[in-house]
Formats: structure tokens, sequence, C-alpha cells
């Protein structure tokens, strides 16, 4: 299994900025992917994730309405679409496969069994 964020940078606040990670080695389709967050000594929190098949999403309340999270099946790619971003945003993003099986989106780290290395996403204000 291999996961690769891409697409972080520096942004200025208010300002877009869309993730991808490229998965491979399992079947994409069949996951429930999630998007997590982490600040220097702070624990990895959740952002959004996406179920099977895109039938569901589900977010933070501190990104609702802000970060859209979806799949293209084809490409076996999870993405996340950032709008509206503050400072509070800044972080290191990953992205994460939860295990077969997997139905409903998990929002803790325990739910998932494989993560990206990570991509910077800094907002300066």
């Amino acid at each position: 299994v291999q996961l690769q964020a891409s697409g972080g940078g520096l942004v200025q606040a208010g300002g877009s900025l869309r993730l991808s990670c490229a998965a491979s080695g399992f079947t994409f389709s069949n996951t429930v992917m999630g998007w997590f967050r982490q600040t220097p000594g702070k624990e990895r929190e959740f952002v959004g994730g996406i179920s099977r098949r895109a039938y569901s999403t589900n977010y933070a309340d501190s990104v609702k309405g802000r970060f859209t999270v979806s799949r293209d099946d084809a490409k076996n790619t999870v993405y996340l679409q950032m709008h509206s971003l503050k400072a509070d945003d800044t972080a290191v993003y990953y992205c994460a496969s939860a295990p077969v099986g997997t139905f409903s989106i998990p929002i803790t780290t325990r739910g998932y069994d494989y993560w990206g290395q990570g991509t910077q996403v800094t907002v300066s204000s």
C-alpha cells in the first residue's frame, strides 16, 4: 500500500489550495479515505473523509463549508479542496486509508491503517 500526498504550499489567507493523494496497492474504490492534519506539539486531527464510492462525506466542524473531500476512483486519487483558508489551517496534511471492510468514516487516527507522508500547508495572514 502506498499513499502519496501532494499539492501543499504557501497561500495567503482567504486563498484556496487543492491537495491530492494518489493511492496504489489496494482496491481504492472499496476503501474509506480520510484527511488529517497536524501541527507541532498537537495530536493529529481529523479534517474530512469520504466513504467508499463517495456515498458520503464527513468533516470536522472547523472546516465545514470551506473544505471538500472528493475522490476519483478511476485515478485512485482522493482530493481535499480547501477554500477561504485561515492561518489556523496551517499544518502538515496527511491522507489515510481505512482497513478493508470499514463502512463508516472514522474520525480518529485509530480508524486508519495506512498513511501518506504528509504535505505542508502554510497560510500567511
